[in-house]
């Protein structure tokens, strides 16, 4: 695998239909992809919480993945790549992987859709810890907007998750 030019850590969001649709946000942390499971996707407006399940890290290669994961398989059904680009974090004292581990980690994204500052606050542990991604107050925040609906294609094939599903089906 060649080596990637960009030194700035990757993030992804994936649009998944398995057991129910929800958005799987992926930021690279340390060599995996560190994951949470956004039932109601992310919302560019600040006073929105979002619940964000904490599930496995993924490999790196995944950040990529755009397809239908077999029957019987973990999260079986239709996945695109609903947006993806570069990050970078916004705590001048600890590296990522250290504000993930204590519970609140504030990063800027550079995607196709979703670009600004975000945070990612634990409210509770457990065998599934859960967080809150919430959009920051800044430039990027817009009340108004809602790209799910607006913008719900692939940033990687312009396909929809329908036609994903669709076509795996032919």
């Amino acid at each position: 695998m060649p080596a990637r030019r960009s030194a700035a850590p990757r993030f992804v969001i994936q649009q998944h239909d398995a057991t129910t649709l929800h958005y799987d946000f992926r930021l690279e942390v340390d060599g995996a992809l560190r994951s949470w499971a956004v039932p109601k996707g992310p919302s560019t407006d600040p006073r929105v919480k979002r619940l964000a399940v904490e599930v496995e890290d993924h490999a790196l290669a995944y950040a990529d993945f755009e397809g239908v994961i077999g029957e019987g398989g973990h999260g079986s059904g239709a996945v695109i790549v609903w947006d993806a680009g570069t990050y970078r974090n916004l705590d001048d004292e600890r590296s990522m992987a250290e504000a993930l581990a204590a519970g609140h980690a504030k990063f800027w994204l550079e995607g196709s859709k979703l670009s600004g500052g975000w945070t990612l606050q634990r409210t509770r542990g457990g065998a599934k810890p859960q967080w809150l991604l919430i959009k920051r107050r800044d430039e990027r925040a817009d009340a108004r907007r809602n790209p799910q609906s607006t913008q719900p294609e692939s940033v990687k094939s312009g396909r929809t998750l329908d036609e994903v599903a669709r076509e795996a089906a032919r």
